[in-house]
């Protein structure tokens, strides 16, 4: 619904069950029916993740009962799904035993820091879990494409996370890396929502306005990172964001799956979608193929 209509509607306006079933039965507009359909399908979607929400309370508890930490990274690229998929998985976790670290640009005591200091000041303690909204990974594409870091910051980077995951990893964190990978037209159609929407525009940064000129930078980055920085120890789940919903709901299967925890329901069926979630490996198959593609239109 555009945010113009809503100025047009008072609360009088909303009808009440017996109103609402006359409405429905007097032959209602398209426009009604069209407005209902949103509204249901928005809701049922909302109910469809209540089950997987309750395994992730499950899995906290798991997790504290047992004195583990879990560190999970969400990247991807600018209105990809990051920040609505955060707030599903997040919604009834208990808030005592969980973080979402969104870390803001560094101070200048924390830039003349070891670049990974910052962000292990932020990781769990027992029982807790800790979602980084963005994370160390800007520096493999953010900081390069627009200038923030040095090339030979960005080298010593990609020399050494492999290592710096490596080593937490062997040390008894449970540690997942998620790609949210949306297409450069869904990416467009979100920028334009978001600056007609003034609920939204606050998500508009200069940067964003950027990112559709820098696409093919990003994506030259994007290759790269997940070639030099998808380990067997710590591999990198890509998870097709242009279906918000479809994304979310499989990206909280995934952490799921990433625990074996205690009192599993066996009504759920855990598979993730394999059109939806797909190893780093196939995704650099299909770049690779695009970026073949392209290369032989342009000598054709």
């Amino acid at each position: 619904m555009k945010i113009d209509r809503l100025y047009e509607k008072e609360i009088e306006d909303i009808l009440d069950y017996n109103e609402f079933i006359k409405t429905i039965k007097a032959d209602p507009s398209e426009e009604f029916l069209k407005d209902l359909h949103k509204k249901y399908e928005y809701r049922s979607q909302e109910e469809a993740l209540r089950t997987l929400q309750v395994e992730l309370i499950k899995l906290q508890d798991h997790l504290e009962k047992y004195n583990e930490k879990m560190v999970i990274l969400v990247e991807g690229r600018d209105a990809s799904g990051k920040g609505g998929a955060i707030r599903r998985i997040t919604r009834y976790m208990n808030e005592k035993h969980y973080r979402v670290v969104a870390l803001g640009k560094p101070s200048d005591v924390e830039r003349s820091q070891w670049y990974f200091q910052r962000y292990i000041q932020q990781f769990p303690k027992g029982g807790e879990i800790v979602i980084f909204d963005r994370s160390w990974y800007n520096r493999s594409m953010v900081e390069p494409v627009f200038g923030f870091c040095s090339e030979e910051e960005y080298e010593i980077f990609m020399k050494t996370v492999p290592r710096f995951e490596e080593n937490f990893v062997e040390n008894g964190i449970h540690f997942l890396k998620i790609y949210f990978s949306v297409s450069k037209e869904e990416q467009a159609k979100r920028f334009e929502e978001r600056e007609e929407n003034p609920l939204k525009q606050w998500k508009l940064s200069e940067i964003d306005l950027q990112m559709q000129e820098r696409w093919e930078e990003f994506t030259q980055k994007k290759y790269r990172m997940l070639k030099e920085t998808n380990t067997e120890i710590s591999p990198w789940t890509i998870i097709r964001s242009d279906d918000k919903f479809i994304a979310r709901y499989n990206a909280i299967k995934t952490i799921l799956n990433k625990v074996d925890y205690e009192g599993r329901d066996t009504r759920i069926d855990f598979t993730v979608d394999p059109n939806i979630v797909i190893s780093a490996d196939k995704e650099l198959q299909i770049m690779a193929e695009t970026a073949k593609l392209r290369e032989m239109r342009k000598n054709i």
